[in-house]
C-alpha cells in the first residue's frame, strides 16, 4: 500500500487538508497521516503542500507530440498516451476526424490494440477508454476544419458496428436520416451522441435532443451561436439540464469572460476537453490535421484560410484557466475534467474521484496547476 499525505487532497465536494490518501491498486480512502506514517508500513508520499486529484479524463484529444489518431498507428497512440499522462491525464478517448471510412476503421482498430495493451500494469500512458468519433456526420456549413469530401449521411451501422470501442459520436442533427441515426444508437447500444458542427437551429438541436443526444461537443464552437430571435445550438445546450456540453477553456477558443455564465447555466454537466492536435507539447510551425495544414503559433492552431484547427491545450493547463476565470472551489475545477467526463462516457463506477473503491488513478499539482506526478493504478507513470 501507498499513502499521499501533506496535500490538498480533492475530493468531489471539497478539499480536504491534514489526511492522507491510501492505495493500492485502487482507492482504500482517507486516513489519519500522523497515524499512518507511524506505522512505517506503508509507502509515503509527500505532495508537498499540493493538490492530490482525481487523473484527468480527456474524452476529446485528435493528437499529441506529432501523432494523430487517425494516423491509425498503435505506436502513435502510444506516444500520445504516455505524453499526456505526463499532464495529470490518466484516462482518455483517442478521437478520430471527418476523414475517409477506411481510416476511420484503421484508427478504431488500433485503439482497440491500445485498450489491450493498457491492461498492461506495466503500460506507463493514460488509459485508453475507448474511442470517440468526431464526425463524420456533420454539416458542411460548419465544418471546420475537417475535410468535406469525407462527410458522409448520418448511418447508425457505423456507430452500431463499432460499439465495442466507440463511447461517444458528434452528429448534426439536421441532417436528413440524423434524428433516426440517434434513436436507433442510442436503443441498440450505451453508445453516446453529440451534437456538433452542426448548423442547426434552436428547435432543431431541440430535436436532436429529444431524439437522445445528450451531449454538445465544443461548446460555442462550429455550431450555432446564441442570439435573441434564434438561440441556436448554443441557446439549447445552455438550457437543456439533461445535456453535457464541452468547453475548450484555452483562453482562445471562447473568451475567458464567457466561463462564468457557462458554469452558472451548466453546472456539473461541464466537461473540460482539450481537442488538441498532433501540434500539442511541440514547438510553433506547420503541422497536418485530418490531412490538411495547420498552423500553430502560441495558443492558436489555424488552417491556412484562417479557420480555427484545434488546440494545443493541455488538460491542467484547461483546469487552471477555467478556475481563474470563474473563481469556482477547486474542487469543482477539477470536476470538470475528472468526474464529469466519467460520468458522460459511463466509467464513474472507477475512474473520475478519489472514492474508496475506484481505480487509484491520481495525479500530483503545484498551487500552479503544473503537474509533479502521475499514478495509474496505483503505480507511478511520471514524476517531474
Amino acid at each position: 500500500m501507498r499513502a499521499i499525505g501533506n496535500g490538498r487532497i480533492v475530493m468531489p465536494m471539497g478539499v480536504v487538508e491534514n489526511a492522507a490518501l491510501l492505495f493500492g491498486e485502487k482507492i482504500i480512502g482517507l486516513v489519519d497521516a500522523e497515524a499512518i506514517r507511524a506505522q512505517g508500513e506503508v509507502e509515503w508520499i509527500d505532495a508537498q503542500g499540493g493538490y492530490v486529484i482525481p487523473g484527468l479524463v480527456d474524452m476529446h484529444i485528435h493528437g499529441y507530440l506529432g501523432e494523430d489518431t487517425s494516423d491509425g498507428k498503435v505506436d502513435g497512440l502510444i506516444t500520445m498516451a504516455e505524453g499526456i499522462a505526463k499532464n495529470g491525464v490518466t484516462s482518455w478517448l483517442p478521437t478520430t476526424m471527418t476523414v475517409s471510412l477506411a481510416e476511420i476503421h484503421a484508427a478504431l482498430d488500433a485503439v482497440r490494440k491500445l485498450m489491450e495493451l493498457g491492461k498492461s500494469p506495466d503500460f506507463r500512458g493514460a488509459r485508453a477508454l475507448g474511442a470517440n468519433a468526431e464526425g463524420p456526420f456533420i454539416n458542411p456549413k460548419k465544418k471546420g476544419a475537417q475535410a468535406e469530401t469525407n462527410i458522409l449521411p448520418p448511418d447508425a451501422s457505423l456507430i452500431i458496428g463499432n460499439a465495442d470501442v466507440i463511447r461517444i459520436f458528434t452528429l448534426a442533427p439536421e441532417m436528413p436520416g440524423a434524428l433516426e441515426c440517434i434513436r436507433t444508437v442510442r436503443e441498440k447500444t450505451n453508445v453516446e451522441a453529440s451534437i456538433g458542427h452542426t448548423n442547426a437551429t434552436y428547435e432543431e438541436a431541440r430535436a436532436g435532443m429529444e431524439a437522445g443526444a445528450r451531449h454538445v461537443t465544443h461548446l460555442f464552437n462550429a455550431q450555432t451561436p446564441l442570439a435573441h430571435r434564434d438561440p441556436g445550438v448554443v441557446g439549447a445546450a445552455l438550457q437543456a439540464e439533461g445535456v453535457s456540453t464541452e468547453m475548450i477553456c484555452d483562453n482562445f477558443h471562447i473568451n475567458p469572460a464567457v466561463f462564468p455564465l457557462v458554469r452558472k447555466m451548466k453546472g456539473d454537466k461541464l466537461v473540460l476537453i482539450t481537442d488538441c492536435t498532433r501540434a500539442g507539447g511541440l514547438e510553433d510551425g506547420e503541422y497536418t490535421l485530418g490531412g490538411q495544414p495547420i498552423f500553430v503559433k502560441g495558443v492558436e492552431c489555424r488552417l491556412a484560410d484562417g479557420t480555427i484547427a484545434g488546440s494545443v491545450l493541455k488538460l491542467n493547463h484547461a483546469v487552471r484557466n477555467y478556475l481563474r476565470a470563474t473563481g469556482c472551489p477547486v474542487w469543482e475545477a477539477v470536476n470538470a475534467a475528472s468526474l464529469t467526463p466519467a460520468k458522460v462516457i459511463h466509467v464513474d463506477d472507477r475512474k473520475g474521484s478519489l472514492e474508496p473503491g475506484k481505480d487509484a488513478d491520481i495525479a500530483i499539482l503545484d498551487g500552479d496547476f503544473e503537474v509533479r506526478s502521475t499514478i495509474i493504478g496505483g503505480k507511478t507513470v511520471y514524476t517531474a
